[in-house]
């Protein structure tokens, strides 16, 4: 029996050939939610002539009742002759306080200021937070001198299941293995399983999981073409994605005015599309959003407010992923003022969106999948239930797991269980294939951190412990295994690694200084330093070496050579100092025709007096240099006093070579004793 004669036995009714959907979605711009709700009315079956008929009822209703924006006025006026008129439309309202009354709004058909019934607001109250699509039945009636509009709604009928059999979905699933369930629930949202692989299948069902876990954190980046607000904005009548980046804390949280709780009150599911326009225009938006997705509440004037919304924030990620885990961070699209490590940490999951390939005709499906609408109910019924505790039964988790990476871990677990087990049937290697997914999930959010917070965040070693057998078993992230900044070859002379400081902001960054010398007369060149504080290094530098450079080499004289020095800010951090010891090392190398010993950094400066400054919390410029690819680091005997207050592990990582002075550093930079 094939999966689609298996899945059709099981939920007559309930599904829906996927290639209907394409075929009457061209022309109705709709939600796929929409078009199959009617088609699970006229074409669940798979009796071809059933399903024809059917299709053709649908494409009729849709001719007849959508309204399409260019023809709107014929609408309006098939209404007006009619004197009643049933149509296909978004439908929002909002409360005229002025005349207390609620007004709707029809999106498509383009006429404001309807009265609605009070009966309805009760009944379906995201008509007041972004809307709802519906089947609504208008009448027109013309009164001289009236406010309001002369189209009145006669029905309004949200497009949704009427009701939901759980027990019954839970018993049916029985029937099926993991395997056809995953390709079941991919096909459900218009994919098709077969051309994806099983890294890019478990991404496609992780965009999932906000659907079934409340308060669930989430962003994927990735390159354009993805499918990373598909789901969001067509799949589930509980979902809203919010396009267009600036939105306000009244709109998304609490609207003091109106006493009525935002988006966050009234959706599953809150989706910000092109995270980069994210804008707030309240100056405590950003704060308030922190507050709840820490704890699901936020606090507005004298209320406290509970609600269960998910945040997922999606974007386009530009630009070779190897390179910018090299040079920068995965989270750098979101907008500055959003660059903060209290507000990352509360996400539960971050979706490589590169690791899913743009859409090609031949990933969508031609085969059955659920009714999106029934699957966006057992989902949602799904929200009710909690299966992070599957893993205290076979597993423990890492000592490099604080509080907020158990609960990202646990909540992620739960929502890949809730999807692919939702009658609780997971064996040992169902939990464990999950919690690797959440580990890995949560610790691409960590590796972020560590890179914009420093040391703070240098715990990322997760791993779980397995109970039966006592191992530990570590998850890294596929992207870090890139190749490291700092090559493994030997350098030219002249060439050296060392950690800048931005002096305005104390970011740190990797920063690597090539030097180009030929036979001249003392001429001295340079590009790639941006401020005054990092020229006047250079001075400082030149000086030094001028008067020193004997101690280095009795032959050697600065003046019979031409110098080019370039500074190249690899990481990005923008102006940077604290490299004068650096330059002073580069232009020894050069001139002796000597390279440093490979893969090593510099650590810590010198005054123009060739005094050592040390560096200030040393453990975070050693994070920088293992992250880099470092295995030697040059560091002033200043700086050991602490060397206690740098993990173990990271310590080890390095050959340190200690230095008392300028010139001590030089013979040892070169390897020379």
């Amino acid at each position: 029996m094939s999966l689609n004669e298996k899945l059709t036995q099981n939920f007559l009714g309930k599904v829906v050939r996927k290639d209907l959907t394409k075929l009457i979605k061209e022309g109705a711009n709709v939600p796929i939610y929409v078009l199959e709700y009617l088609l699970g009315m006229y074409a669940a079956t798979d009796d071809e002539e059933l399903i024809k008929e059917g299709v053709n009822k649908v494409k009729e209703i849709l001719a007849k009742n959508y309204v399409r924006p260019d023809e709107k006025e014929i609408v309006k006026s098939r209404i007006k002759e009619r004197g009643r008129y049933k149509i296909i439309d978004k439908i929002f309202a909002k409360l005229n306080e002025k005349e207390n009354v609620y007004e709707a709004e029809f999106s498509n058909l383009g006429i404001k200021k309807v009265i609605i019934d009070e009966s309805y607001i009760k009944k379906y109250q995201k008509l007041l937070a972004g809307g709802v699509w519906a089947i609504i039945t208008l009448e027109y009636f013309f009164e001289e001198n009236s406010k309001y509009s002369p189209f009145h709604i006669e029905e309004l009928k949200p497009i949704q299941m009427p009701n939901f059999d759980f027990e019954e979905f839970i018993a049916k699933r029985k029937n099926f293995t993991r395997e056809e369930w995953m390709d079941i629930v991919i096909r459900s949202t218009g994919m098709e399983p077969t051309q994806f692989e099983d890294n890019a299948k478990w991404h496609l069902i992780a965009r999932l999981i906000p659907f079934v876990e409340n308060n669930y954190n989430m962003c994927e980046l990735g390159p354009r073409g993805t499918g990373k607000s598909f789901v969001y904005k067509e799949l589930s009548p509980y979902s809203i994605l919010i396009s267009g980046g600036q939105t306000t804390v009244a709109n998304l949280f609490y609207n003091l005015r109106e006493r009525t709780v935002g988006l966050v009150g009234s959706w599953d599911v809150v989706a910000f599309d092109e995270v980069a326009g994210i804008k707030f225009k309240d100056k405590d938006g950003i704060q308030i959003m922190k507050d709840y997705m820490e704890s699901g509440s936020f606090a507005r004037g004298k209320q406290q407010v509970q609600a269960k919304a998910s945040f997922v924030f999606v974007g386009n990620i530009d630009g070779s992923i190897e390179n910018i885990v090299k040079t920068s961070h995965l989270l750098s699209p979101f907008p500055q003022e959003m660059i903060d490590t209290a507000f990352f940490d509360r996400f539960h999951n971050y979706i490589p969106g590169w690791e899913i390939p743009k859409m090609r005709p031949e990933f969508f499906t031609n085969e059955y999948g659920f009714i999106t609408d029934y699957m966006a109910e057992w989902m949602r019924e799904l929200q009710k239930y909690n299966f992070s505790n599957a893993i205290d039964k076979y597993f423990k988790l890492g000592r490099d797991l604080n509080q907020r990476d158990v609960k990202a871990v646990k909540k992620t677990v739960s929502g890949l269980l809730k999807i692919l087990h939702p009658d609780e049937s997971y064996t040992k290697d169902d939990v464990r294939d999950a919690l690797e997914y959440a580990l890995i999930a949560r610790r691409r959010i960590k590796e972020q951190l560590k890179k914009i917070g420093g040391m703070e965040f240098y715990d990322v070693n997760f791993s779980y412990i397995d109970l039966s057998e006592g191992s530990e078993i570590r998850v890294s992230v596929p992207e870090s295994s890139a190749k490291t900044l700092i090559p493994s070859d030997t350098l030219p002379p002249g060439t050296v690694y060392t950690i800048g400081v931005n002096p305005e902001n104390g970011h740190k960054g990797l920063i690597r200084l090539d030097l180009q010398v030929i036979s001249g007369s003392g001429k001295f060149e340079h590009t790639g330093f941006n401020n005054s504080e990092v020229k006047e290094e250079i001075k400082e530098a030149i000086s030094f070496i001028q008067a020193n450079l004997h101690r280095i080499s009795a032959n050697a004289n600065f003046k019979n050579y031409d110098y080019h020095l370039k500074a190249t800010d690899i990481q990005s951090i923008g102006k940077f100092k604290n490299i004068e010891l650096s330059i002073f090392i580069s232009l020894c190398s050069g001139i002796l025709q000597k390279s440093l010993l490979p893969q090593m950094v510099i650590l810590g400066s010198m005054s123009i007096g060739g005094a050592i400054i040390g560096s200030q919390n040393l453990a975070d410029f050693m994070q920088i240099a293992g992250d880099s690819g470092a295995k030697r680091i040059l560091i002033p005997a200043i700086d050991m006093a602490q060397i206690g207050k740098v993990p173990a592990d990271l310590l080890s990582r390095f050959q340190l070579i200690i230095y008392s002075d300028p010139i001590d550093a030089v013979f040892k930079a070169l390897g020379v004793e």
